[in-house]
């Protein structure tokens, strides 16, 4: 069974986005990103040679940085908010 099906995605958008199919704003991809990252983070501390996986993890780590880094640049209230909701230090 995945880990991410299309319902805990709709509720990551609702729960973050503006509605259920907001996919672009950029709250909801962080929080979507934030969300697979703690599942990579889970699976590499049972596999530690998972070499694959832990690429993938600093990707999307990176790409989860640059998009809190546009959204710091250009609205710092969003920014902040995300930032409190996910509980990310920063």
């Amino acid at each position: 069974m995945p880990y991410l099906t299309a319902e805990k995605k709709q509720e990551l958008f609702g729960q973050y986005g503006k509605s259920n199919v907001d996919t672009g704003s950029s709250e909801s991809q962080i929080a979507l990103f934030s969300y697979r990252i703690s599942h990579l983070t889970e699976h590499l501390k049972k596999n530690k040679h998972d070499f694959g996986t832990q690429r993938a993890l600093l990707r999307l780590v990176g790409k989860r940085r640059h998009l809190l880094e546009y959204l710091k640049e250009t609205d710092i209230e969003r920014y902040r908010a995300i930032i409190k909701a996910l509980g990310l230090r920063k």
